[in-house]
């Protein structure tokens, strides 16, 4: 192996470590903060955007149902009267007549993002101040909505972001995207949480108070972009907003997919990623101590201590967030899966540098350099 090829990534490696150990004090400090006790229950308007069955759709939408507060409601909205998701929006319905709810039919949307159409008819149509807009893969406990108001008992909050566990399907392919989300994903929010503060948000649940939405221009304003909570969130930090992780997390039930379902979701992921933020993306390599180490060590076997340096470290990072953070099964009952997820993770992180096409429920879009997209089938 030529020397400047070596001495390239023995640079990255030992960079990539440097990054392990500041998402290892990330993730100490996020841990050391506690939510405030509950004084106020100011009243939450529950948003939903629905399109299609998810995998245990119904049981989803009950969690937000039988949350435990005292003043909510919660609106669902589908594009269509036709979408399968209406029959288990109305069962629930029923089920909770105590609970407000309303279904909002909003129409084809004139641009490419159905998610961001949905959403600016609910909070067009939300009764209240406070709202929470999560996705319909998402489930929670009954004590999510009580730990949000005490977090925007801070008047300076204006949008917080929920950490999230991913739970999978049956399928391999599933069990590797979750331990990547309940790992790698994670560590890279906590550590540039710490570097620079919530200078974006990631859905798929975001709280926010209206007023926060009215001062990024309102949320047709992200109808173009496909990762309308990173622009969100960047939007709301820019205008020195109180952006923040909220000390909630929520489960993100990602459902079983198999290889071909899966290997689209992550090149949408990573296309994304680097469509909205080309410099971090880059920076991204970094965020791989494991294949890095065993890139160096393939080249020149004598750096196989940092080989095993990287191994030890990867797993503090990873038992942090999985386990502590996230209390994450998956990931503490079946450790081997984080190395090897670190491989098939990095292919892909290479894999989308290149392309610029997606496929997104059953369509075909472009992506372009400022982050946004068109629908081209």
């Amino acid at each position: 192996m030529h020397p400047a090829v070596t001495l390239l990534l023995l640079a990255l490696a030992v960079g990539s470590l440097v990054f392990t150990l500041l998402s290892i004090e990330a993730a100490r400090r996020y841990l050391a903060v506690r939510p405030p006790p509950l004084r106020e229950t100011p009243p939450i308007s529950v948003l939903k955007p629905l399109a299609g069955l998810d995998e245990g759709l119904e049981e989803n939408l009950r969690s937000f149902f039988e949350q435990d507060y005292p003043q909510f409601e919660i609106l669902m909205a589908v594009s269509t009267p036709d979408d399968p998701a209406l029959a288990a929006a109305r069962r629930l319905q029923s089920a909770y007549p105590g609970i407000p709810s309303r279904i909002l039919i909003t129409g084809e949307p004139p641009y490419p993002n159905r998610k961001v159409r949905s959403i600016h008819e609910m909070t067009l149509a939300a009764r209240h101040e406070l709202l929470v807009m999560s996705d319909s893969d998402i489930r929670v406990s009954r004590d999510m909505l009580r730990t949000l108001a005490a977090e925007f008992q801070d008047p300076q909050l204006a949008l917080t972001t929920c950490p999230y566990r991913a739970v999978p399907g049956e399928s391999p392919w599933s069990r590797l995207e979750a331990v990547m989300m309940n790992t790698e994903f994670l560590a890279g929010i906590l550590t540039a949480r710490m570097i620079e503060g919530m200078r974006f948000a990631v859905g798929p649940t975001i709280a926010c108070r209206k007023q926060a939405v009215e001062a990024i221009g309102g949320f047709e304003s992200l109808k173009d972009f496909l990762a309308e909570d990173f622009v969100f969130g960047q939007r709301a930090a820019a205008l020195r907003l109180g952006v923040a992780l909220s000390s909630y997390v929520v489960e993100h039930r990602i459902g079983t997919a198999g290889f071909a379902q899966n290997r689209e979701h992550r090149l949408r992921w990573v296309r994304s990623t680097r469509r909205s933020r080309p410099a971090g993306y880059a920076g991204q390599l970094f965020t791989y101590p494991l294949p890095l180490a065993l890139l160096l060590t393939a080249a020149e076997p004598g750096w196989w201590p940092l080989l095993a340096l990287a191994l030890l470290l990867r797993g503090i990072s990873a038992w942090q967030t999985a386990a502590l953070i996230l209390r994450d099964p998956l990931t503490t009952s079946r450790p081997w899966l984080a190395p090897l997820q670190d491989i098939v993770s990095f292919l892909y992180y290479l894999a989308g540098f290149f392309g610029d096409t997606i496929d997104w429920r059953g369509r075909k879009f472009r992506l372009h350099p400022d982050g946004t997209f068109t629908q081209i089938r």
